[in-house]
């Protein structure tokens, strides 16, 4: 999971609206050597104030390829030395956003996964593979 996420580097990540419909974004993706997904969002966005209020949220990474990863978890804002680990695990994917990050634009944010399938659609037999996680 760990190497294709990296591999990937972006997907769409669902969140809960205030009137509980599915609100949706296209994001950069980075993953933790634990298999925390990590990604960075401005304060004042929706997925934002929807995680803030409900932090259940599912993201597919992949599909142009034929390949999927679907998970659901937990997101959360990390602090402390998790902060920092997830601020250097989604830096060393995008040194681009070093700015952003040490400018406090942004937030940064961690995701948990709870559960994860991987799907391999390139043959005429599709290959769906639940993923063990700790």
């Amino acid at each position: 999971m760990i190497e294709y996420v990296r591999g990937q580097r972006a997907g769409t990540v669902s969140t809960i609206g205030p009137g509980g419909a599915p609100q949706a974004a296209y994001l950069t993706l980075a993953i933790t050597d634990r298999g925390e997904f990590v990604f960075d969002a401005k304060p004042d966005s929706r997925k934002v104030a929807n995680l803030r209020r409900d932090g259940r949220i599912a993201i597919v990474v992949g599909g142009a390829d034929g390949t999927t990863l679907q998970c659901e978890g937990a997101a959360d804002f990390p602090a402390g030395t998790g902060l920092d680990r997830c601020e250097a695990a989604y830096l060393a994917a995008f040194p681009e956003f070093t700015e952003s990050i040490d400018g406090g634009g942004v937030v940064v944010l961690r995701v948990v996964p709870t559960w994860a399938r991987f799907g391999d659609f390139r043959s005429g037999t599709p290959e769906l593979r639940e993923i063990r996680l700790p």
